[in-house]
């Protein structure tokens, strides 16, 4: 039988890194606590050997972690966010932690210079409303034992990062089933950009949905927007200022169905009777609105509660049940922008 120890490294240690390096372990430690005195070459030596050598920082290390959870955003909507903030918050007041908001970077990921910022600031765990982190950020992030997840209603993260996100898929097929069932044959649909998930996802939905029916989709009745008012409002122009306009649409956001509505009542027509409406999340104002917009309820709040549980499950050193990716169910909501269509 074979003596041969197995073929794993021993575990690193900091003054092992430091002497590859080629620096002192006041450096490493200014690297490790996000200090901004290191020059940017080695830094990325340093970053680049922590990685290869897998270090990880113990839970519990001398760095106190911050009592605060930190939410990241690529902008913030007052209504859409305020959604998600009030769910990560209830979470945090439970646990006598503070939230603080950060917007940084695009839609795909928070900004490069946000890293060294978090780096200092070491909270109990990070939020991110981003589509994905890129690995160089996971990898810091990791080394520091700052636990993140990503709540992903606009796309869909590697398979190793954490994340919750809702069931798009079936919203855009709920939502274009029943306008279907309320007899319209003419289904146009606006969704998000194109380069967003939620947004394919979504539009795929309204086509499944289409297509189980028999029904016919117009090229031109297919339109990517932007999520908001505006967008909405300009897409569903195009769709309604024609001879064969379609008599519904299914607007992959609640503000975009905001802008349809504009749209309609700017041309002179009603809603539902010239042409009914289907938005997306059920954020509070779709109950305000005149005609009350039936939409798809997405569980904006408890996507925050959840990612909120995640990240601090995370902290104190305990796995996730099951899938790192968590989806939860969408459901249909009928108000009163949808009816059957003008005979």
């Amino acid at each position: 039988m074979s003596n041969t120890a197995p073929a794993t490294s021993p575990r690193v240690t900091l003054s092992d890194v430091a002497s590859e390096a080629g620096v002192s372990l006041a450096t490493i430690s200014k690297v490790l606590n996000g200090r901004p005195d290191v020059s940017a070459a080695t830094r990325a030596r340093i970053e680049e050997l922590l990685a290869h050598h897998g270090y990880q920082r113990r839970s519990g290390a001398t760095t106190t972690k911050a009592e605060l959870i930190e939410l990241v955003f690529h902008e913030l909507d007052r209504i859409w966010s305020m959604e998600l903030i009030d769910g990560v918050e209830s979470v945090a007041k439970e646990q006598g932690l503070s939230v603080v908001l950060t917007v940084t970077g695009d839609r795909h990921s928070p900004g490069s210079e946000w890293l060294e910022g978090v780096l200092r600031r070491r909270p109990a765990g990070v939020v991110l409303v981003f589509s994905d982190l890129p690995p160089e950020l996971r990898e810091r992030l990791r080394s520091r034992a700052i636990p993140f997840v990503i709540v992903d209603p606009a796309g869909d993260p590697s398979p190793d990062v954490p994340s919750v996100g809702s069931a798009n898929w079936s919203g855009g097929l709920a939502a274009t089933r029943h306008l279907i069932e309320l007899g319209h044959t003419r289904i146009a649909a606006i969704t998000g950009p194109r380069d967003m998930m939620c947004s394919l996802a979504r539009l795929d939905g309204y086509r499944s949905a289409m297509n189980s029916a028999g029904l016919t989709i117009e090229n031109d009745w297919v339109r990517f927007g932007d999520f908001h008012v505006e967008g909405g409002r300009t897409q569903a122009l195009h769709l309604l200022d024609r001879p064969d306009r379609p008599t519904a649409i299914f607007a992959g956001s609640d503000l975009q169905a905001l802008g349809a509505l504009e749209a309609a009542r700017s041309l002179g027509l009603t809603v539902p009777d010239d042409v009914s409406i289907v938005g997306y999340d059920d954020i509070p104002l779709s109950r305000w609105v005149s005609p009350r917009l039936t939409t798809v309820h997405q569980p904006l709040r408890q996507m925050g509660v959840e990612a909120a549980k995640l990240v601090l499950s995370a902290a104190r050193g305990e796995d996730p049940p099951g899938s790192a990716r968590m989806d939860l169910a969408t459901s249909l909501v009928v108000r009163d922008s949808t009816a059957p269509p003008r005979a």
